[in-house]
């Protein structure tokens, strides 16, 4: 959902996880010259074809073939004992509001989360941000909140293993809730 907090969420996950790295779907949208306009004049940023997935796929897999070594990704924060022996496992954090409805990216998601608002919540929120280029009137009845309830209608109906977070809780909150459950998955993995 758009403002759901997808991006403050990842940057406060790659400063306390060990050998963490995201990349940001909203780094991958087209100009808006080639972004499409419905009979309204709304610009369609809220659908696949305003970005470049085929770009984000890629940079995905090169992340994958060589993933950062010493000197590039951040060390954490922390320095709780749940690191260690963590130290040889890579985390690429993808952020983004489109991620789970792309074919291509289906199979490689070891973790999926969901992040949801209310529409009067996320209205709010959007009414806050300033956005290039700005919001027309009506556009986020018209545009925003319909292609966000068709997005979650499919990944409900064709998805699966999704952790559905609710974006109205503390910050706080939902980054334990999610660093606990990454680092579960790596005690997972050296077993």
């Amino acid at each position: 959902v758009t403002n759901g907090g997808k991006t403050t969420l990842a940057s406060k996950l790659k400063k306390m996880l060990p050998y963490c790295d995201t990349i940001s779907q909203d780094d991958f949208f087209k100009p808006a010259s080639e972004v499409e306009t419905d009979e309204r004049g709304f610009k369609l940023y809220d659908v696949l074809d305003a970005l470049y997935m085929d770009e984000l796929v890629k940079s995905i897999h090169n992340w994958m073939k060589s993933p950062p070594s010493s000197g590039v990704v951040t060390e954490p924060q922390s320095t709780c004992e749940d690191l260690k022996n963590t130290e040889d496992i890579y985390i690429l954090i993808v952020e983004g509001f489109l991620l789970y409805n792309y074919e291509p990216l289906k199979e490689l998601w070891n973790r999926r989360y969901f992040l949801t608002l209310p529409y009067e919540e996320c209205k709010r929120r959007r009414s806050t941000r300033v956005y290039e280029p700005a919001d027309k009137p009506g556009y986020f009845d018209g545009h925003v909140w319909p292609m966000y309830l068709k997005y979650k209608n499919e990944l409900e109906e064709n998805a699966s293993n999704i952790v559905y977070l609710d974006g109205t809780k503390p910050q706080e909150e939902l980054l334990s809730y999610v660093y606990s459950d990454i680092m579960q998955g790596l005690k997972k993995l050296r077993e």
